[in-house]
């Protein structure tokens, strides 16, 4: 390596020191509630896998079949050769579930925030963001060169104080994530909307927390508050709840319409791959027909949660099956993820720049894939390590 890259390897060996470097662990096999990860058989409670539908024989025949019949890659952007009926079926049948006049798919959650916020707002106008919104928010925005102002997470009054204080605007978008992955806590969606209207802001909420998981049968935070006409645009993701890969924008037709012909990694990149967007439709077939795995979800949940806190962990602030186990510091947060994969139980550590600084936490992951017999053996697991490392 040469003398201008040697900064890169002081940066690596500080965050080692810190305990913040990442290391990343290798699966061989499905997702599921058991993984065979680095050659063990270790529960899971890290994946986004929140039905249990990444290896749903449902979806794979699905996949299948779109090889059969569409091939493999797509060979181009959507708006040259790439747009399949596939595509197309998709994004009717996402509209038809969110309840919605239409929808656009993209490669990715995070690529649906990076095509829709610099397509509805640019250098002249501001945004108004919770300061705990997802990276792909934090990058969309900065994408637009609107004026970013920031509003104290969840809080209200600070967003009517941060909006009175603002002005010299053209056009003004508030937006927040639906539910917040690293604390899984929900947006207070009905009084953001409140505001937005008030001050006649565009509303945007990313929901990739949220589908398959809130509202009905899965559709997601804006059906869980009966917000349908209130929010201008939804963003979701296939690749949690969904079980497959892929994000979407979901809202009136001029919006999507608009996507169409700015949203930049829909023209410029090439579309998902038949098999995925087979396997997205699926996925919509299974919660569309019943609310079984929704409902199983928050079952296993709530048995976890609580199994936690009698156990006397801190679980934050957490509304929602996602369960943050609250530890402070990341080396601390590291030796414990250590030792729950030595007992069998794979659960990372999560600590800065994905949290604040102190607030370092191991993020469970429930899954309605997890049994009654799995929550068990994991709450014993969280015990023995919890006793070990003192923090219960």
């Amino acid at each position: 390596m040469s003398d201008r890259l040697s900064w890169i390897q002081d940066e690596l060996d500080a965050l080692k020191a810190q305990g913040l470097f990442i290391t990343i662990r290798t699966l061989s096999s499905p997702q599921g509630a058991w993984l065979e990860v680095d050659g063990r058989r270790v529960l899971n409670f890290c994946s986004n896998n929140y039905l249990g539908l990444a290896n749903h024989p449902h979806l794979r025949e699905a996949a299948r079949r779109a090889i059969e019949t569409h091939g493999v890659g797509p060979g181009a952007v959507r708006t040259i050769a790439g747009t399949m009926d596939l595509h197309l079926e998709l994004e009717r049948r996402l509209a038809a579930f969110k309840g919605v006049e239409a929808a656009i798919s993209f490669q990715s959650g995070f690529n649906a925030n990076l095509g829709a916020i610099p397509a509805l707002v640019g250098k002249e106008d501001v945004i108004f963001s919770d300061e705990l919104n997802h990276a792909s928010i934090i990058d969309g925005c900065r994408l637009s060169r609107a004026r970013i102002v920031r509003y104290r997470h969840n809080d209200i009054d600070d967003l009517r104080r941060v909006v009175r204080e603002t002005e010299g605007y053209r056009r003004a978008l508030l937006v927040t994530d639906g539910v917040f992955s690293m604390d899984g806590d929900i947006a207070p969606l009905d009084r953001l909307a409140d505001v937005a209207e008030e001050h006649n802001l565009m509303l945007m909420v990313d929901d990739a927390h949220g589908e398959g998981v809130l509202g009905r049968g899965g559709r997601g935070i804006v059906d869980h508050f009966g917000l349908h006409g209130r929010v201008d645009v939804e963003v979701g993701t296939m690749s949690k709840a969904f079980g497959v890969m892929g994000g979407y924008v979901a809202g009136p037709r001029p919006v999507v319409d608009w996507l169409r012909q700015r949203g930049r990694p829909f023209l410029f990149s090439s579309a998902v791959t038949p098999a995925d967007v087979a396997a997205c439709i699926a996925a919509v077939d299974l919660l569309e027909e019943s609310t079984e795995l929704v409902d199983r979800l928050w079952e296993n949940g709530r048995y976890f949660k609580a199994g936690m806190k009698q156990l006397g962990f801190d679980t934050g602030a957490s509304e929602t099956p996602i369960t943050p186990v609250m530890l402070g510091e990341a080396p601390l947060a590291q030796r414990f993820s250590k030792r729950l994969f030595e007992e069998g139980v794979f659960a990372t550590a999560i600590g800065f720049p994905t949290v604040p600084r102190g607030k370092a936490r191991i993020r469970v992951m429930i899954s309605a894939a997890h049994t009654t017999d799995d929550l068990d053996q994991a709450l014993e697991v969280f015990e023995k390590v919890g006793k070990e490392l003192a923090v219960v």
